[in-house]
């Protein structure tokens, strides 16, 4: 195991860790209290989809952020991937924080809140997502060292799934409902912090792709065409998982959102994280979500109209935004 950073094996990881640190925000920065007005205006069918939302983001990030410490740091030992890792983890709990707020905020009820928090336990749609990360990621919580092949291909699944159907797909799917509510010009404060874990997420993503290329690189005689169609296979499950979200918070539809669009929505992603992963396309889906299309060009805008209190650290370097949303 490596120590030191030099000689550094892996320059872009280190790079990556650096971008980060200029991406520094904080949840005090989010001003939640602006949306109140707009929650209470909400019809109910609108109102129940908030609060499923809200209920997954009470959980999701933990989950990854227990993936990060119990899986991927055991294995990526490379240090200048463990220091990508240790910033993450870092970010993950900045969006903790942000939801635990994010529920307080829109939860003012002892009760409901606890509800919310509890979401994982009662109700179905969120308990099979987690079950689904669960069974995925956890396939290898008791594996101490990757000494084969066998070992070696558990570990990529666990971290294509990390990044391609947690991080990728679920996360986006709940980013394109926050989305929807800003392009009807609601919840402008959650859609602000959502900025940011929009941000961060991409970049978790965007990392965890860059491990899986350096991997192909050292050792291609893992990507063979069974981890491609295990692959597809994960994603497929993902995609009916968060279906069956999309259902449960879109009943019989709402103005611009529906369940049906967020297949096509779910399919068009499961298909650009393929691609990247240099495996063929599932479903031949196009974006419905012109919304989403926009966001990278709305998350540049707002990043250059952003306050200047805003940042903690300077901002040096480029800009660029170049995942398919």
């Amino acid at each position: 195991m490596d120590l030191t950073l030099r000689p550094m094996r892996y320059p872009d990881f280190y790079e990556r860790y650096r971008a980060a640190i200029r991406n520094t925000w904080t949840v005090e920065e989010v001003d939640l209290g602006s949306d109140l007005p707009d929650l209470a205006r909400l019809t109910p069918e609108e109102r129940h989809l908030v609060n499923r939302l809200v209920a997954f983001f009470a959980t999701g990030d933990s989950i990854v952020a227990n993936n990060l410490v119990l899986n991927l740091y055991k294995h990526l030992n490379a240090p200048e991937a463990r220091l990508y890792l240790s910033r993450q983890l870092f970010e993950e709990a900045v969006h903790v924080q942000f939801y635990l707020t994010l529920l307080d905020t829109y939860l003012p009820d002892a009760d409901e809140r606890a509800r919310a928090f509890a979401a994982i336990e009662h109700i179905p749609s969120i308990r099979a997502k987690a079950e689904f990360c669960f069974r995925w990621i956890g396939s290898i919580d008791t594996l101490d060292r990757l000494d084969g092949p066998k070992d070696r291909r558990a570990f990529l699944l666990n971290l294509i799934c990390f990044a391609a159907c947690i991080e990728g797909l679920f996360f986006y799917g709940a980013f394109a409902y926050v989305y929807w509510l800003r392009s009807r010009g609601l919840l402008n404060g959650l859609a602000s912090g959502t900025n940011w874990v929009f941000r961060d997420e991409s970049m978790h993503m965007s990392f965890a792709f860059a491990v899986v290329d350096t991997v192909r690189e050292e050792e291609p005689e893992l990507f063979d065409a069974d981890l491609a169609h295990d692959v597809t296979r994960m994603l497929e499950e993902a995609v009916d998982v968060e279906l069956a979200f999309a259902r449960d918070l879109c009943g019989d539809g709402l103005p611009g959102m529906s369940a049906d669009a967020m297949r096509r929505y779910l399919e068009y992603v499961a298909d650009q994280r393929l691609a990247r992963l240099g495996m063929p396309v599932r479903y031949g889906a196009e974006n419905p979500f012109a919304f989403m299309d926009l966001q990278d060009v709305q998350e540049l805008s707002n990043f250059f109209e952003r306050r200047v209190s805003a940042y903690q650290i300077g901002v040096a370097g480029s800009v660029a935004f170049d995942e398919a949303f």
